[in-house]
């Protein structure tokens, strides 16, 4: 295998000042996120919707790669252009979602296993056909009482695991996805022991599946407080045991952390990657990837509505590049109000 390419794209993937855009829902998820502006998930909706992303002028000073699903993938702009083309026209790089969804667990109540290693192999090989140069999979961890369990913990890694080495064998960089969820009225320290221990488990699966580190990227949760728990983390205390959980676990060879925004609001999870990014002696770039941290403020201002495309783009590009500031520390909420520079 060479690796010379994989590590090109996924030190790319997480250049200074640049992350990625999760557009990678599923029909379930997109069809939630269009009723919540009352627009209905046609296929042209979702792809008149995904069209307002793709081609904001200037994303790619900001925007380093697009994560999308598979009908997006296929999809063209109105003038024609596939949605592949029109992202490497601004210097972005495609990628694609390739898990098919966490399914129950069997035996085990409140659990989940991500699907979607048949077949995949095949599937892969025509993303890499179709243009994408990296893919994402995600696993799911819940925390509850007597959960998660070792069986889960350690059943997700390994097919995190077996995934990745598939991608690294087609020339694709895999985004390696550990979501520790934060539904629940836990404490952040219950929080760190389970993404510490979760991790551990992805990083022991992945040396035992030969990946290169250099050539993946992991998509972490931050370690924040149970969505529910009374008592909730500041925001430098959230990026305080991130770091520290994370320089515990991850190897310095990753070339980046790529964080989901999973439940937070799109200023929160702005707020936590710039403090984070303060934090002295960091081994790995520390980026995003962000769904809805991004995407919010274009659906609120778009509705639906053609007359209004300027003005979610202007939204886009403005939650980017509040994104991009937080990855050098540099961001200030007064910039929630202020135009970018």
């Amino acid at each position: 295998m060479k690796t010379d390419n994989l590590e090109s794209i996924a030190r790319k993937l997480v250049a200074p000042g640049k992350g990625i855009l999760a557009a990678d829902e599923s029909s379930g998820t997109i069809e939630k996120r269009l009723k919540s502006i009352n627009v209905p998930s046609t296929e042209e909706n979702r792809r008149a919707y995904r069209e307002i992303l793709f081609t904001t002028k200037d994303a790619g000073e900001f925007i380093s790669g697009v994560i999308l699903f598979d009908e997006t993938i296929r999809q063209k702009t109105r003038d024609g252009r596939n949605f592949v083309k029109a992202l490497e026209e601004q210097g972005i790089i495609p990628g694609i979602k390739v898990d098919k969804g966490a399914k129950a667990m069997a035996n085990f109540p409140g659990e989940k296993i991500t699907e979607g290693l048949d077949g995949l192999r095949e599937r892969l090989a025509e993303y890499r056909q179709l243009g994408a140069r990296f893919a994402k999979w995600r696993a799911v961890i819940a925390i509850a009482d007597n959960i998660p369990t070792q069986t889960c913990i350690d059943a997700n890694a390994e097919a995190l695991a077996r995934y990745a080495a598939l991608c690294q064998e087609e020339d694709l960089v895999p985004i390696v996805e550990p979501e520790v969820l934060m539904d629940g009225t836990h404490t952040i320290q219950r929080y760190f022991e389970v993404t510490q221990h979760t991790l551990q488990s992805v990083f022991h699966s992945l040396y035992e599946h030969r990946i290169v580190l250099e050539g993946m990227l992991l998509k972490p949760n931050m370690v924040l407080s149970g969505k529910d728990c009374p008592q909730q983390a500041s925001v430098q205390e959230v990026a305080e045991a991130t770091v520290r959980c994370m320089k515990r676990v991850v190897p310095a060879a990753v070339p980046g952390l790529v964080f989901l925004s999973g439940g937070q609001t799109d200023q929160q999870a702005t707020e936590h990657l710039n403090a984070m990014n303060r934090l002295p002696d960091l081994p790995w770039q520390l980026s995003f990837s962000y769904g809805r941290a991004l995407q919010a403020p274009v659906l609120k201002a778009w509705k639906g509505d053609q007359a209004n495309v300027a003005a979610a783009q202007q939204a886009f590009h403005h939650r980017a590049w509040c994104n991009s500031k937080a990855r050098f520390g540099k961001y200030t909420e007064e910039m929630e109000t202020t135009k970018a520079a």
